[in-house]
């Protein structure tokens, strides 16, 4: 695919009009919708705004690069504008932009386009051709640039690989006449060598923008490099343990989370990735001589390393926390809707039904369920302690499920273990480096797991067993005012964030309690508040027509679908939109929805299903009144509330005249 395949000429805007940063990203957007390549301008430029709050896209020389990857988007499309008088566009270098290119990319598996992204983001590093660009006076003369600098940059890398192959045979060749394996030459004469990675949260323009900038200035000062890229395709260009062990330093200009342990004792430059785009030879002058804090893999930064952008406990906590839900999850909702489907045919036939039997199994305690505690356990400790920690996370976890600790005491482990691993690399610090292969293959799985292991076995099963009896006591004994009290703040809280750390935290007190107890009193609670937000979202943009867009009420027909799938994420785009509105109506009908299922005593024995796994609760009837109830509450004062319609198509078409004009 060709850059200018998506470049197409009816969406250029060769005389930008807009003289601010709003202006222009509307402007653009104008242009976009006008051709039919976006279906929603607004969720479209939410998402632009929202990369803008990472970092500016205004990435200097001039330039911006405002780009999204949204469901918005119909087909990948790169709109080209000029501006003769400049925008401040908040740019990293401070001066006003004048080039400008809006990248459209759609959501799901990615694909030619981004690759055809990652080639515009390179050809944006030659100060030459970004010259002859702002010289352009018609899209055809724009078109005709990229073509033919696309053609050049093609043949110029056919002839590095040439090159390279042939330097490839010339060693192999060398290495065959040495003596005793030595290299042939005078080693002072061999060129350094550096490592790097680059990302960006998008993935789609500085990743490569910042990988071609390294690799263009290292030629330039003779030095060679490799770069791995960590795009919306993946990880590109990965580093082999034997070019990270030749490197005389490690580079990462990212700005999102890339792998790190295989770094561990190397000199590591950490930086945003808008200082590869801006500050190459800085980074590779810095790397070549081992000019870098020494990196430990544990997260312990070197004494001289830079302070800034370092972890608040309570995020750190949340990071590890969520690491272990995130990959426990696919257990509960796999086990859970298998449970269920055997629920439903327990109904039909029998328990002894041979279906009933193999769905339990494979979903229950025997099966995905018996992972549960296991493997959040295990995630946390490798999330804190790398990967030394997963085994004795998981064997931790694994005691506490055993001896009725249940889930407050994976929770524990997985903390426990992740730290003992850390405390262990402090321990064996200073052994011999000849014995350093040991520490990951003997030291630390074996201490690892016996320290781990002690103390769950003396110490936090036994506490935690006597806090989780308690517990299950409380819940059993609650009368029916603390019941529904409870409900309403588990209902509330999944409202909050919808899908953030309120809405996981009362997501996994109800599993724990589930799994502990089997009692799904609290599933019906927290499902319930989960379902009101979408749902409510849904029937406002039905009931209040006049106070949405048009693209707006198609987003809210989806949202009937997520919501009754139990999917709180479907209402994030108007709580972004409209957060004060949205957030305080939600949680209000999420509440009383979390409420009503304690009132009426509802229990659902499914982690997960929505309206799928209603049929289960015993007031069937009752569970979808509560959600209906507390959705209808939602949608009522969200759309009272919110002020009349600001007419954001018009105000589109507006942008699109003059763009035109």
């Amino acid at each position: 695919m060709r850059i200018t395949d998506l470049m197409i000429k009816q969406t250029m805007v060769m005389d930008l009009q807009a003289t601010t940063k709003d202006a222009a990203i509307d402007e653009l957007i104008a242009s976009l919708s006008a051709s039919g390549r976006i279906n929603d301008p607004v969720l479209f430029k939410q998402m632009i705004l929202k990369r803008e709050e990472e970092s500016s896209t205004g990435i200097g020389g001039g330039i911006a690069m405002p780009h999204a990857k949204t469901k918005a988007v119909n087909e990948a499309t790169v709109v080209f504008a000029k501006s003769a008088g400049g925008v401040d566009f908040e740019s990293l270098d401070g001066e006003p932009a004048h080039l400008f290119f809006m990248i459209a990319a759609p959501e799901g598996a990615a694909n030619t386009h981004l690759r055809t992204l990652a080639a515009l983001s390179r050809l944006l590093i030659d100060v030459e051709f970004i010259d002859k660009l702002k010289n352009t006076q018609t899209p055809d003369e724009v078109t005709a640039l990229f073509d033919a600098k696309q053609e050049e940059q093609e043949a110029a890398k056919k002839a590095e690989e040439a090159k390279a192959k042939q330097e490839e045979e010339a060693k192999a060749k060398a290495e065959q006449s040495s003596t005793s394996g030595m290299i042939v030459g005078n080693p002072s004469n061999m060129e350094a060598f550096v490592v790097a990675v680059t990302a960006c949260p998008t993935g789609i323009a500085h990743t490569f923008m910042a990988e071609d900038a390294l690799k263009k200035k290292a030629k330039e000062m003779g030095i060679n490099i490799r770069v791995e890229t960590n795009g919306s395709e993946g990880a590109k260009n990965v580093l082999t343990p034997d070019e990270i062990r030749r490197a005389s330093g490690v580079i990462v200009a990212a700005d999102k989370q890339v792998e790190m342990a295989r770094f561990d004792g190397k000199p590591l430059l950490q930086r945003p990735v808008s200082d590869g785009i801006r500050k190459p030879e800085e980074l590779i002058s810095k790397a070549a001589a081992g000019d870098a804090p020494i990196f430990h893999s544990q997260g312990k930064a070197a004494s001289d390393a830079p302070s800034a952008g370092k972890t608040s406990i309570g995020s750190k906590i949340y990071k590890d926390l969520m690491n272990g839900i995130s990959h426990m999850l696919p257990f509960v909702v796999g086990g859970g809707i298998l449970l269920a489907i055997s629920f439903l045919f327990e109904q039909i036939a029998s328990v002894d039904n041979p279906i009933v039997k193999l769905l339990q199994t494979i979903g229950g305690g025997d099966g995905a369920f018996h992972f549960l505690i296991p493997i959040l356990a295990g995630f946390i400790a490798m999330s804190i302690g790398d990967r030394p920690a997963l085994m004795p996370g998981i064997v931790g976890g694994f005691m506490a499920a055993s001896s009725n600790a249940g889930f407050l005491g994976g929770l524990a482990a997985g903390f426990l273990a992740g730290y003992v691993v850390i405390g262990l690399r402090k321990v064996f610090a200073g052994i011999p480096k000849t014995l350093d292969g040991l520490k990951p293959i003997l030291l630390y799985p074996v201490f690892g797991l016996l320290v781990t292991g002690a103390i769950m076995y003396y110490l936090f099963d036994p506490f935690f067993s006597w806090i989780n009896t308690g517990l299950i006591d409380v819940l059993n004994n609650l009368g029916t005012g603390n019941a529904v009290l409870l409900g309403l703040v588990l209902g509330g809280m999944m409202a909050i964030d919808m899908g953030g750390p309120f809405n996981k935290a009362a997501y996994t007190f109800a599993i724990g309690v589930f799994t502990s107890t089997g009692d799904g009193a609290m599933m019906a609670a927290v499902m319930a508040g989960g379902m009101v937000p979408p749902l409510a979202i849904a029937l406002a943009t039905t009931l209040f027509k006049n106070k949405f867009t048009e693209d707006e009420r198609k987003s809210g027909i989806t949202n009937y679908v997520l919501g009754l799938s139990f999917i709180t994420e479907g209402a994030i785009p108007f709580a972004a939109a409209d957060p004060m509105r949205v957030l305080t109506s939600c949680i209000l009908g999420s509440a009383v929805a979390g409420g009503l299922t304690q009132f009426w005593k509802i229990n659902i024995p499914a982690p997960h299903g929505g309206i799928f796994v209603a049929a289960l609760a015993n007031h069937a009837l009752l569970f979808l009144l509560a959600v209906a109830i507390g959705a209808v509450i939602s949608a009522l004062v969200f759309g009272v509330w919110k002020k009349p319609l600001v007419d954001a198509e018009k105000q589109i078409e507006v942008s699109a005249k003059r763009s035109i004009v």
